[in-house]
This record gives C-alpha cells, structure tokens and sequence, in this order.
C-alpha cells in the first residue's frame, strides 16, 4: 500500500494531476465526483482495480449525510415487514463483513432492546421476524460475528435497562447490530483509496460537466474553493454520487436523469448518565423509527423523517423537531429528559431515490434502496442506497462505467481489503504507548477504536512533542495529538473539519464545543502554519456558526430555521487563501 496520508501536499499532487489531465493522452481512467462514502467507496473500487482515479468533493469528506447519519451499520430490520429478504439478508452479510474484516476498529456490535407491550402475540410476531433477521445473517460464509438475539423478562429488563418505564414494555427482545462513527469512516476509506493509488482532493467543486464532439461527457470544470482557480480535467468515465444533489450534478451534463427528495433526519445527545442501561433502544413511532444509541460517553436518540425544501448544504434541527424526539423518547423512559439535558444536536438529509427519471432516462441498475443509470454517454449516476451497502454501490456504479466485459475483467476486490488501522493492533504496542504517556483503559480503548492499528501514529507524535499526548483541556476525551493527526494524516484544512468530522466535539460537549475551540485552533494552526489573522478569521467562522445552529434551533420552522442557520454559511463563505 502507497502513503494513505492526506495532506495539504496530497490535495495539491491530486489538483496538479487533474490539470495534467486534459494534455492529449494523459486523461484519467475514473473522475470520482462526490466525496460521501459512496463516492470514497467507489475511489477505493476503482482504484483496487488499477484504475487511474481521482475523487474530489465540494465539502470536507463526509460533509454532507454521511456524517450526519443514525451511525448504525445493521441489516434493515424494517425491511422484513416489506418480506424483502433479499435486500436484508445482503444488508447484513455487509454489515457481518465491515465487523470483521475490513472495518473492525470502526464499527463496533451493540445490544439493542425491542420493547414489547404485549405478552403473547407481539412476543411470537417480532421474536419471528428478529429471529429470521438473525438466520439471515448466518447464512453468509464464515463464523457469525455478532451473538443470537435472545427474549427478556421484565424482571431482565429491570437489570439491562433499569430506565426502561414499567408502563412501556412488559419484556423485550434483545438483538444485535452495530455502530460506526460515519465521518471518520468516511475519511479512512479516502485514505484507502488513496494507499491503493486513487488521488483525492476536498473544497473542489465541480462546476460544468464537459462533453466532446459526440456529445459524451468527457471530463468537467472545477473550482479549487481555497485558491478560487478553475481547472479543467479529462477522464475516460465521470461516476457522480452526490447524495441529496444528484439532480444538481446531473443538470450540469444538460441531463436529467434519477431523481432524488431530501427527507431530513434530526437526532439529539445527552449524557451517558442521564439514563440508566447496558443497551440501545429500537422503538416504533408513528412517524418513524426512534433508536436509542449508546456511545461511551452520551446517548444518541433520533430520528425524524420529514420532507426538506430549504438549500442542501446545511440542514438544522428546529425546536419542534426537538420536542417531538424528547416527547417520544420520553414516552419510555422512566426518567424525562428535558432540553437542559442535551449536550448538542446534527441534521441530516436522506437522499430518496424516487420512481421513475426525468427526461425519461432509462436505469440500467435498480434496487430498492439505489439504482445507478447514465443520463448522458459518459457520465455514470448513483443513488439511494444506505451505509451499510456502500461497499456494493461501488461496485455497482464501477461496474456499470466500465461495462460488462471491461468489468469482468477487472472485478472487484474490496471484500478482501481491510480499511487503514484495519489490520489487527499489537495489544503490546498499545499496552506500551499507555504506560509512557498515563493513559488509563478508557483512553487507550477511544485510541484503538478510532485509529486501530494506526494508533502508533499517535504515538509517534507524542513522541516527537511529549506534550501532544496530553488531553485537551476542554474536551479532555481527545489527546492534542489526534488534533495534529487530523491535519498531518487525515486531510482536516479548517476548524469546522476538525471539531465536526475528525472529532465529534461539536455534539459530545455543550455550546458546540466552544470552550474547546481556541486550544484546537492554536495545534491546528501551528499544523497548517497558518498567520494570527487566519486564525483569528476562523475561530470567528466556526463561532458565528455555532450560535447560527443554536439560534435555528429556537425556530418553530425549517423555513425559520434555514433562515437562522443561513446567518453564518462558515467555510464555503470564507475568503479564498493561497
């Protein structure tokens, strides 16, 4: 494997190679348009593949729903009541694979808690449908990687989940899926991508998609969004997968095409202490499926699922969204929570594919949850679809740019290549490094599950400067050296990247992490070497933001909300710099 490492210097080889890219004979194989995990999942394919790519997005990685997600990595358990068990049973044959091979640091197996109401017929109907969830997923080869689901008492409810009201269940059935931290899973699979070859670069924006003589798209203008310079580049095939902004991407082309609606998805945290049990909640809502989630440190509850209308790039949660995750999380819990409880609050778009296209463009490639079509010769669209089964969206959306012949021979490969850190650490190494710099259990566990083998990276930097290995003074469940690694190994180039996908500060500490801010300005700073006024310029940006979202979240309305956030736009309107 080539360096994974994404820095100021990788992003400039990647803009220098897309420049190159339009001298005759030097165009790419792949043009990755869209930076989510299904764009990173398709760099990583067609990298493996031996494909010449380069994936740019517009945002940071993982800036738009694939960081703002429910973070489970689970089979679709409310696909069985559609009786798609195909879709299911490829869900969970996933899921089995990212625990075990090529995420296991990442993605973790949590117990969650179905509460039942009734004591026969409930008990019989979804311990059926849980208990089909659970062969499904022995069905792939391999030993299985999660436990049997098994039925609970109430007196066993009592002591898994003693906040569980008396009135909400009189027993349970507990199952297993898992959890992930969407954004740093985002930027490991970048980082995949880029030791297999790929070329990435973030804050590049494509704004033209070009087409040669015969009409086939065959490269795209793009905007270098920290210089403002536009380049120009050439590629064999364009694969767009932009989320929410799939019809955006595609009238670039002067294309129709799959069409998508934005529903948005609100969750909320609070303390891990506020409530008291050992597992995670799934419950029925008359709107939605509310989960309660257990981190190590918080509770995440959510979601909503309610038709967004407002600009893409930053939903917000309003107050009624709030209420209506409270009042529901409330209805089974023994102990209301209230807003003085929350520590923070995201949004988030689902891209839906909807029936049918625009312009009456065919799909070639159609499943329930994505489909992948060519509105135009030359550039190749994918959408819908889940985290779980972006490893197979890449697959898919590659395999149908390339074409079947060319497809089968060059297949896919990413089943067999585990993540950067997915590779087993050294228990010694870790052992070692805690010992050195006095970290307890807590700390060397956090280390190992965002990092996993590569946590002798963060050794090395505290090392080199003893005092990196120190927590933040602020946020003391981060070391001052993950704040470097962010931006010597991860690609972070601003505030917002760091505070809200290299770490989940924003959410995990109240105010949005402000406290937090200067002494994570200062290591970035001295990482990026950036001037006091630059500094200063954005500490001020992620500031005006954080009262922007606390202020949307006052609304009584996206309309309202939009408006709020819409006061403070953040990095997309900060001045260019060279």
């Amino acid at each position: 494997m080539l360096d994974t490492r994404l820095t100021t210097e990788s992003r400039d080889r990647a803009l220098a190679r897309l420049s190159e890219s339009a001298l005759p004979g030097r165009e790419l194989d792949v043009l990755v348009i869209g930076g989510g995990i299904t764009g990173a999942g398709i760099a990583l394919d067609a990298a493996s593949r031996g494909l010449e790519t380069v994936v740019v997005e517009a945002q940071d990685w993982g800036a738009g729903t694939s960081s703002r997600s429910s973070k489970l990595v689970h089979g679709g358990l409310r696909y069985l009541q559609m009786l798609d068990f195909k879709l299911v049973f490829e869900a969970l044959a996933e899921r089995d694979l990212l625990l075990t091979a090529v995420a296991p640091h990442l993605v973790r197996p949590v117990p969650f808690l179905y509460p039942l109401r009734h004591r026969v017929w409930e008990r019989a109907f979804v311990g059926a449908g849980i208990a089909l969830y659970d062969v499904l997923a022995t069905l792939r080869r391999g030993k299985r990687a999660l436990p049997w689901h098994h039925h609970l008492s109430r007196a066993d409810l009592d002591r898994v989940f003693p906040d569980l009201s008396a009135r909400a269940a009189i027993g349970a059935i507990e199952y297993w899926d898992a959890t992930v931290d969407d954004a740093r899973y985002v930027a490991t699979l970048v980082r995949t991508a880029v030791g297999h070859g790929a070329q990435a670069a973030a804050r590049t924006q494509v704004v033209e998609l070009t087409k040669n003589g015969a009409g086939v798209v065959d490269g795209a203008l793009l905007r270098d969004l920290e210089t403002d310079r536009v380049i120009a580049a050439k590629a064999r095939h364009v694969i767009s997968s932009t989320g929410v902004w799939t019809e955006q991407s595609q009238a670039l082309a002067g294309a129709g095409g799959l069409r998508v609606l934005a529903s948005k998805g609100i969750h909320i945290v609070v303390p891990r202490d506020r409530i008291e049990g050992d597992a995670g909640l799934i419950l029925q809502t008359k709107k939605s499926v509310l989960f309660v989630i257990p981190w190590s440190r918080y509770w995440v509850i959510g979601t909503t699922d309610t038709p967004w209308t407002e600009e893409l790039v930053n939903p917000t949660a309003h107050a009624r969204d709030i209420d209506y995750v409270l009042d529901e999380a409330n209805g089974v819990l023994a102990k209301a929570l209230t807003h003085d409880d929350l520590i923070g609050t995201w949004a988030g778009l689902r891209p839906l594919l909807q029936p049918g296209t625009k312009d009456g463009t065919a799909s070639e490639k159609v499943s329930r949850e994505h489909a992948v079509a060519s509105p135009v010769p030359g550039l190749t669209v994918i959408a819908g679809g889940k985290f779980t089964t972006y490893r197979i969206m890449a697959r898919d959306a590659v395999d149908f740019a390339l074409g079947a012949e060319a497809a089968a021979a060059r297949p896919s490969v990413t089943q067999t290549i585990p993540l950067v850190g997915g590779r087993p650490a050294t228990d010694g190494a870790a052992g070692a490094s805690a010992r050195q710099f006095g970290w307890d259990a807590a700390m060397v566990d956090h280390l190992l599950h965002r990092y996993g083998s590569d946590i002798r990276d963060i050794a090395e930097i505290c090392d080199r400067d003893e005092s990196m290995s120190r927590p933040l003074e602020h946020a003391p469940a981060y070391l001052r050296a993950e704040i470097a690694y962010a931006v010597s190994h991860e690609g972070a180039l601003h505030l917002e990247d760091v505070m809200h996908r290299r770490t989940r500060m924003v959410y995990e500490y109240a105010d949005e992490a402000l406290a937090a801010l200067p002494e994570v300005a200062r290591i970035v700073a001295g990482e990026l070497g950036w001037s006091d006024a630059r500094r200063d310029e954005e500490v001020a940006a992620y500031t005006a933001v954080a009262d922007a979202v606390a202020a949307a979240a006052r609304a009584s309305d996206d309309t309202a909300a939009a408006r709020a956030r819409a006061a403070a736009p953040g990095v997309a309107a900060m001045s260019p710099h060279p």
